[in-house]
């Protein structure tokens, strides 16, 4: 009988092909339909190897979920980037691969990120959810989420309508 475990850590610069894998899967499984076809594979291409080296080492927090010795999941966060968020601290990026959706491994990350981020004194946390993407938004109201300020979002040319949750 063979036993995997769960575990969430720090991305390191090793990880940057799994998390790649997580990114790719989970946005066009995510936002096919939601994001215009050219705009979706325009920002899928420009998340490369570089792009993750400096999301490792630019000092805002990059969770790695590892299930067994294969990175499923990821979160990166910090301290708010955008003053219209009212909130503390900011969840940039959620995302788990699409064939680990809907057994808790969100949720279990989005948990330890907060955790974190209320041990450095950023309680209050926000996290903006494009407006048509109704699983998100109902991923972050199950959390206890409450709507927030609302915006715009341009991804490669796209203008998408997106909303905050706020925790806290």
């Amino acid at each position: 009988m063979s036993t995997k475990t769960v575990s969430i850590r720090r991305a390191r610069p090793d990880d940057i092909g799994m998390l790649s894998a997580v990114f790719e899967a989970a946005w066009r499984e995510a936002y096919q339909g939601v994001i215009p076809g050219v705009a979706l594979q325009k920002f899928i291409a420009k998340r490369g190897p570089s792009a993750w080296r400096g999301m490792i080492g630019r000092g805002r927090g990059l969770a790695a979920m590892e299930f067994g010795d294969q990175v499923v999941a990821y979160a990166a966060y910090g301290r708010s980037r955008d003053r219209t968020l009212t909130a503390e601290g900011e969840v940039d990026e959620l995302y788990v691969a699409p064939e680990y959706q809907g057994i808790g491994l969100g949720s279990r990350l989005f948990r330890a990120v907060r955790n974190d981020l209320a041990d450095h004194g950023l309680a209050r946390v926000g996290v903006w959810a494009l407006a048509d993407n109704d699983r998100a938004r109902a991923f972050y109201e199950a959390l206890g989420g409450r709507p927030g300020p609302e915006a715009i979002e341009r991804v490669s040319g796209a203008c998408l309508p997106k909303v905050a949750y706020i925790f806290g």
